[in-house]
C-alpha cells in the first residue's frame, strides 16, 4: 500500500550537480524541492563513477573532483533544505485534475506538486544484474543487488560477488553480524579503496571471511530460496553454502520509466524548448544531460543555466498570482536572509 502523498512545490527526478544547483536557484524563488535518486547518494555520476576526477570547466573553479563539486553545490544549497529521497526509483507519473503531477517510486513514495524536473542526466543507475539462467528466481529473496538495511541479514550465510568498493564495503561492513561470509571475485586484485582492500585480507587470514577467486557459474535452490553457490575457476569448481548473495557488478544507465511517461523523446533524451527547458508535457522540464535541443553541449554548466531559466518559468506555475521580481544575490538583502549571510 502506498504512503499518503506528500505535497511541495518541486519534484527533481535526480540528484546529480544539475538538480542539486536547480534546488539552489528554485529555493531563491521561494520554491520547496524534494528529490529522488536512484543511489545511496546524492552526487550522480560525479559521486559514484568520478569522485576523485579532476574537472576543469566549473567557471571559477579552477581545479575541483567531482566528489568536491558535489560537496559544494551540497553547501551551497543546504540553506533551502531540499528533502532526498535516495535508493528509490522514479516511477509512474499521473496528472491529477487540479493540474498538479503525482510522482510514485519504487519504495512506495508519492509526491504530488505542480511542477516535475528531470534531471537524471543520461538516465538511472542500475545494477547489472547476475548473467546467470533462472537467477531472476532468486532476486529479492535470496539475491540481491544493494543493500537496504544490514539487519535483513543478520544470522545469514552470505556470498558476496564483486571487487570493487561497494562489494568490500559490504563484505566488511556485514561480515561481524553474519553467520558466514565469502568473497567472490574473478581474479585476486581488487578496485576498491587499498584500506579496505587490507581489512579484507586480513579477516581472511584470520578465517573470518572467505576468499574464492573465480566466477559463478550456478545457483542451487528452489523456490527462491538459495542453498549454495557454485564457483568455477581453472582449478575447478567451488561449492559454498549461502542463503544469501550480495551481487555488485556495477552499474549501468537506463532511462527507466520515465521512458513510458508520454514525453518527446529523440534517442532516449527529452525535447525541450530553449526559453524554459519545459518539455511537451505543460508543468514538466527536463534539464541536464537528459535533455536535448538544438546546440545542445553536455556540460555540467550547460545544465547550471537550463536549471536557472527553468525555475523562471516554474515559479509562474507553483505562484501563479504572485509577481517575479529578478534581484541579484549581491544586492537582495531578502535573498542574503535567506542564504543566511545577511
Amino acid at each position: 500500500m502506498s504512503a499518503a502523498p506528500i505535497a511541495t512545490d518541486m519534484i527533481i527526478i535526480g540528484a546529480g550537480p544539475v538538480g542539486l544547483f536547480a534546488v539552489f536557484e528554485a529555493g531563491l524563488l521561494g520554491i520547496r524541492c524534494h528529490l529522488i535518486d536512484n543511489l545511496d547518494k546524492v552526487g550522480g555520476q560525479c559521486a559514484e563513477l568520478y569522485p576523485d576526477k579532476p574537472i576543469y570547466d566549473i567557471p571559477a573553479v579552477p581545479r575541483c573532483t567531482g566528489q568536491e563539486l558535489v560537496d559544494r553545490l551540497v553547501e551551497q544549497c543546504a540553506p533551502f533544505e531540499p528533502v532526498f529521497h535516495l535508493n528509490q526509483q522514479a516511477q509512474a507519473l499521473t496528472h491529477l485534475p487540479d493540474g498538479r503531477w503525482r510522482v510514485s517510486t519504487t519504495a512506495d513514495l508519492v509526491l504530488e506538486a505542480p511542477v516535475v524536473v528531470i534531471a537524471a542526466g543520461a538516465g538511472s543507475f542500475v545494477p547489472k544484474r547476475l548473467p546467470l539462467p533462472g537467477a531472476e528466481a532468486y532476486e529479492g529473496r535470496s539475491l540481491f543487488y544493494a543493500v537496504r538495511r544490514m539487519e535483513q541479514f543478520r544470522g545469514r550465510r552470505i556470498v558476496v560477488a564483486g571487487g570493487g568498493d561497494s562489494a568490500l564495503d559490504w563484505v566488511l561492513n556485514l561480515q561481524p553480524i553474519a553467520a558466514s561470509m565469502a568473497l567472490v571475485h574473478r581474479r585476486d586484485d581488487f578496485r576498491a579503496a587499498p584500506d579496505s582492500v587490507a581489512k579484507m585480507r586480513r579477516l581472511v587470514a584470520e578465517g573470518a571471511i572467505s576468499l574464492v577467486i573465480g566466477q559463478i557459474s550456478a545457483l542451487e535452490g528452489a523456490d527462491g530460496r538459495l542453498e549454495g553457490v557454485v564457483v568455477r575457476s581453472p582449478q575447478g569448481e567451488t561449492r559454498l553454502a549461502a542463503d544469501t548473495l550480495l551481487a555488485f557488478y556495477g552499474l549501468k544507465m537506463e532511462l527507466g520509466p520515465i521512458a513510458d511517461w508520454g514525453l518527446n523523446l529523440h534517442e532516449n533524451l527529452i525535447a525541450v524548448d530553449t526559453e524554459a527547458f519545459e518539455t511537451n508535457a505543460p508543468g514538466i522540464f527536463a534539464i541536464g544531460d537528459i535533455c536535448t535541443y538544438p546546440g545542445k553541449l553536455k556540460l555540467i554548466l550547460s545544465g547550471f543555466h537550463e536549471a536557472a531559466l527553468m525555475c523562471q518559468k516554474a515559479f509562474k506555475i507553483c505562484f501563479p498570482d504572485q509577481k517575479l521580481i529578478f534581484r541579484y544575490t549581491t544586492s537582495s538583502t531578502d535573498l542574503q536572509k535567506k542564504l543566511g549571510v545577511a
